[in-house]
């Protein structure tokens, strides 16, 4: 069996935010050229991890030192002369992200990726992990141990293991019979016994769908904060990270178990069942595919539905939510530039790289690859009378390359069509080939139609019908800009009246018709006007200041929501209830 490679980190002073790593490499090669990921998977943009790695030096096996060379931007090279060498060095965390690593007084949480070298001789190799943690502090991860020492049967498997290192008691759970840990970091303004007794209900609830679970253990770690949100997720694992107010009320509690659902049902999408593009990750550039969508919009288009089926969402607040997606959809102009599987493709420059047009020319692949899934998923129910649904394509694609072997490109939309017993090809031609808008009539198959109205304000995410009183009510005007801060432009609209106007992103509004106004006072006093109106806007580009005369117009029709239709037929009715467990009756309202 060849040698492992063997690694301590030590975090001897937290508040530097530097990790101290040593990393051993067993006797090979006269030269060794030990290299770091510019990026982690799961999270598709290059990160350049090595440019946080300082004071790295070597020695051989009797403590000799060895010159290091560096010879590009992630690669360091020792003339080993066939010896064993260990390279000692520090990594600068101070980058609190489920996808980098984060040291101070409090804890240390690291992904391998961003603090542990390697090389492509020994990547299949066994890697041993210690770690030197503070006194008080305990070391949680995933991977097994022997003696204090976490074992990995290969690198891949080691950065697929994040660590969490602090003093923290975990809470526990069982879910289809194999144990799960929680780790908190942050303070829970919640009841623990109810955090567990959820995550076991979506746990469960996914496990059933799949015949099982495809590990002996899981580790969740939960960051909470005062903003940011994302997760990030691994083969037996998976950070959350989750602005600690929220979960005080209903809807934050709700969308943090969508977000713990999302990464866990990456358990089989995408850490076993992945495209075949990312078999085996190339960590030194971008790994391309057109798959995202799937892999991405079909896990978000689970993570509702799983809440939905562990019985933590009704049914009508999954409808609310679906409505909201669609929403943030059509408020997006980018739908109309890039199609999804372009998004995919280019995720590694668009998705993870956004700016002041990004809405205006990209689409994310995690929305409109919900979307899209939502509607294939009624397609495959409504071309097999109910029989089957997106469950079953699910199943056959882990049946199939559940081994890790990797899905080919054109796979996905074979099973799809293999399932639904007919050919959906130009199903997937207009949702994922072109920048057509969708086509929304299948949600008739289960008794419900799209409807579109105007949003009542900033704070409006759809979802929900238009008010009685709307249609008295008198039209809106509309500028077109969003705002990040007070008073700062952050976007403006393709073709909307601010565009047109000449107002640009980073201009910092002051006035309207010549009166003190911030970004959200003067969002609101335009809407107060009606479309056809001419209104002043002073406001500074850099540090000059200017006046524009902008015309406004009529607020789009952009917000979107499901209704059931008035007359649904027995066969509607029957539908509805198989696609979300609820009878109509009771879902009504």
């Amino acid at each position: 069996m060849p040698e492992a490679v063997r690694y301590r980190v030590s975090m001897s002073r937290p508040h530097s935010h530097l990790f101290e790593v040593e990393a051993t490499f067993p006797a090979g090669p006269d030269v060794l050229d030990a290299v770091l990921p510019v990026w982690t998977p799961g999270s598709y943009l290059v990160r350049e991890y090595a440019r946080h790695l300082q004071d790295v030096t070597a020695v051989g096996p009797q403590d000799e030192p060895l010159p290091v060379q560096r010879t590009d931007k992630r690669t360091f090279r020792v003339k080993a002369g066939g010896r064993a060498v260990t390279l000692r060095y520090r990594v600068y965390a101070h980058e609190l992200t489920v996808r980098t690593s984060h040291l101070d007084g409090s804890h240390g949480y690291f992904n391998g990726a961003t603090l542990l070298l390697y090389t492509e001789a020994t990547r299949h190799h066994e890697h041993r992990v210690t770690v030197a943690a503070p006194e008080g502090w305990k070391t949680f991860c995933a991977l097994d141990q022997q003696d204090g020492v976490f074992l990995a049967p290969d690198y891949d498997t080691l950065i697929d293991s994040p660590f969490e290192v602090g003093p923290h008691w975990p809470l526990s759970f069982v879910a289809a019979g194999v144990p799960h840990e929680v780790v908190v970091w942050g303070d829970l303004p919640a009841d623990p016994d109810k955090l567990t007794a959820d995550l076991q209900r979506i746990c469960e609830a996914e496990a059933r769908m799949l015949g099982g679970l495809p590990m002996k253990r899981y580790l969740f770690l939960v960051y909470l904060t005062d903003k940011g949100r994302g997760g990030l997720e691994h083969s037996a694992s998976t950070a959350l990270l989750f602005p600690r107010a929220s979960l005080q009320n209903s809807r934050g509690w709700e969308d943090f178990l969508t977000l713990a659902a999302h990464e866990y049902f990456h358990l089989w999408n995408i850490k076993r069942v992945k495209p075949r593009a990312l078999v085996p990750f190339d960590y030194s550039q971008e790994n391309y595919t057109a798959l995202l969508w799937a892999f991405e919009g079909m896990t978000s288009y689970y993570d509702n539905l799983f809440v939905r089926r562990a019985g933590l969402m009704s049914a009508n607040r999954y409808l609310n939510r679906l409505g909201e997606t669609l929403t943030t959809l059509h408020g997006t102009p980018g739908r109309r530039v890039q199609t999804l599987a372009d998004a995919s493709l280019m995720s590694w420059i668009k998705h993870y790289r956004p700016d002041e047009n990004s809405a205006n020319s990209a689409i994310s692949y995690y929305l409109k690859g919900e979307v899209v899934c939502a509607l294939l998923d009624l397609e495959i129910r409504r071309a097999t009378g109910d029989a089957k649904g997106l469950d079953d394509a699910v199943r056959l694609l882990w049946q199939r390359y559940g081994d890790g072997s990797g899905v080919p490109e054109e796979a996905v939309e074979a099973i799809m069509s293999e399932v639904a017993g007919k050919d959906l090809r130009p199903f997937f031609d207009r949702a994922v080939r072109s920048t057509e808008e969708l086509d929304y009539s299948v949600f008739s198959h289960v008794g419900l139609e799209v409807g579109f109205r105007v949003r009542e304000s900033s704070a409006d995410k759809g979802g929900t019908p238009p008010p009685r009183k709307a249609s008295e009510a008198k039209p809106k005007g509309w500028v077109g800009l969003a705002f990040k801060g007070n008073a700062t432009v952050a976007w403006v609209a393709e073709g909307s009246p601010a565009m047109e106007a000449g107002l640009y992103p980073e201009d910092e509004v002051v006035a309207l018709d010549g009166y003190k106004v911030d970004g959200a006072s003067l969002l609101s006093r335009c809407e107060d006007r009606r479309p056809g109106e001419l209104v002043r806007i002073t406001l500074f580009r850099r540090d000059k200041l200017m006046e524009l005369p902008v015309m406004l117009g009529q607020r789009p029709a952009d917000t979107v929501y499901l209704s059931r239709v008035d007359k649904p037929t027995d066969a509607q009715k029957a539908a509805f209830h198989a696609w979300l467990g609820a009878a109509w009756d009771e879902a009504a309202g």
